[in-house]
């Protein structure tokens, strides 16, 4: 479904490690229980995705996606389940299907899972794999879960484990396959690889300008028809939050913004992030949503045509932002601004 059917309209987090009301960061064990709340009040008002991000650092509390969502899952009816992403080139592919195979028979068959190769690569000492196969890893490990969506017996032969001959993965899914997407960030060997064995595309866009992802749109859709696959959904992840007014959005997004980059930086050398370089990211150019309902919808309309979506996901978590803010931003996205993106599509 692309946006001349309409939009469907999800939710990502990380599990971001938020402040309480002492200013001092929640324990992981409470920042876990709130993401499983945020879900529920998603599910509650009508949003059609709900997607949790794998990460194995202090930041970040959800380190397996499968046993958040189960636990969302026991709690929710129609919302769909996702990763946000699995990294796959530090895990096994086949215990990533089947413990995703798994969330989608507890959910009655609402999982779906988003493949990257992950913004961060602590997974890579933690679990003991050489950063320097970081590309083959992730070329035959998907290579292998291309196979598995078919959930018959595998045949393969690759470098980095031994071959499969005729064994198969259980449980298998009640509708025969388990919906796979490849999350991209701006690599055109990743783009052209999701396209050949015809994978959905969520397209992470976290800084700079969304239009200039057009390019990437435009490759994939080509490369599609190279390969010979029908036109698939493209999906964009992207930060953001919303409140009554821009004002307010910005004033209680800017302070955990700065200190999240900042502490990114440090890590990777860049220098402080600025409010000018905030200012840009929320304006009409840039790749934050932060703002009114009334702001957020636009410019989740204007990226939705440019980049032609089906489903646009809001990272709704920002650093340190408390979880009360969380739950009024998810109303807010719900209540006022689908309704807005929605009509947008309409005619």
């Amino acid at each position: 479904m692309g946006v001349d059917n309409g939009i469907l309209l999800g939710l990502d987090t990380f599990g971001d490690v938020t402040r309480g009301a002492n200013g001092q960061h929640l324990e992981q064990h409470e920042v876990l229980r709130n993401v499983v709340e945020e879900a529920v009040l998603a599910d509650s008002l009508g949003l059609d995705f709900f997607g949790v991000g794998e990460h194995h650092r202090e930041d970040f509390a959800i380190s397996s996606p499968e046993v958040v969502l189960a636990a969302i899952a026991s709690r929710t009816n129609r919302i769909r389940l996702g990763s946000a992403v699995t990294v796959l080139n530090s895990d096994d592919p086949i215990r990533v299907y089947e413990r995703f195979a798994t969330v989608d028979a507890l959910s009655n068959g609402r999982a779906e899972v988003i493949l990257g190769r992950g913004s961060f690569t602590e997974s890579f000492p933690l679990f003991g794999i050489k950063m320097e196969e970081y590309d083959i890893q992730f070329g035959e490990k998907l290579e292998i879960l291309s196979l598995l969506k078919h959930e018959g017996p595998l045949e393969w032969k690759g470098s980095i484990r031994p071959p499969l001959r005729g064994q198969r993965a259980y449980p298998t899914t009640q509708r025969g396959s388990l919906r796979t997407w490849i999350g991209v960030g701006g690599s055109p060997e990743s783009v052209v690889r999701a396209a050949r064995y015809g994978f959905p595309l969520c397209i992470a866009i976290i800084g700079g300008q969304p239009e200039r992802f057009t390019q990437y749109v435009d490759l994939y859709l080509h490369s599609l028809e190279r390969f010979g696959h029908p036109i698939q959904p493209i999906s964009c992840h992207s930060p953001g939050h919303v409140s009554n007014t821009d004002e307010q959005a910005q004033a209680e997004v800017w302070p955990h913004y700065r200190e999240m980059f900042t502490r990114i930086g440090r890590e990777r050398g860049w220098p402080p992030v600025t409010y000018d370089q905030f200012e840009f990211a929320i304006g009409p150019e840039g790749s934050l949503y932060v703002g009114s309902p009334e702001t957020v919808a636009e410019k989740i309309i204007r990226n939705a045509r440019i980049l032609k979506l089906s489903r646009f996901d809001m990272k709704y978590s920002n650093g340190g932002m408390p979880h009360e803010q969380l739950m009024n931003s998810i109303e807010l996205y719900a209540n006022d601004v689908a309704p807005l993106v929605r009509a947008g599509f309409i005619g």
